[in-house]
């Protein structure tokens, strides 16, 4: 009985340490839960610009545009600066109506089917004065 009693023993340890080890693999392994970086259109100051005007994301982020100040406002994104992508891409990103009313706003996850670069856009109202901005999408 003695030896039947140690088996058992030695069998429940190895069983929770394979445990332990498995559940800390996943804890360490797990891949970080996707962002959404929020870019003003109008910044409050009251400048024709994006705020941030440049922003860096990971594969899978979502960049989520609000309308702020002195509207209206779109995003276009310019298909001679987008990535392996061109026109097609440029306009499946593209969100060209205007957006009039504060808090408006417009979304696009940056999936894995999307190439890793940098992505120029713009305000196309406000264009000429400066509204523009980057995305730097990272693997």
């Amino acid at each position: 009985m003695t030896l039947t009693a140690r088996i058992y023993r030695s069998l429940s340890v190895a069983l929770c340490s394979l445990v332990l080890v498995v559940a800390s693999f996943l804890a360490v392994v797990s891949p970080a839960a996707a962002e959404t970086i929020t870019v003003k259109m109008g910044a409050d100051s009251g400048m024709l610009m994006f705020e941030p005007a440049n922003v860096t994301i990971q594969s899978g982020d979502t960049v989520k545009w609000v309308n702020n100040k002195l509207p209206p406002h779109n995003i276009v994104f310019d298909d001679k600066t987008i990535p392996a992508g061109g026109k097609e891409l440029a306009s499946k990103l593209t969100h060209d109506q205007l957006m009039f009313s504060p808090g408006e706003s417009y979304e696009i996850t940056f999936g894995g089917d999307m190439p890793v670069g940098t992505y120029t856009y713009y305000c196309a109202p406000h264009r000429g004065a400066g509204m523009v901005g980057k995305i730097t999408v990272e693997g």
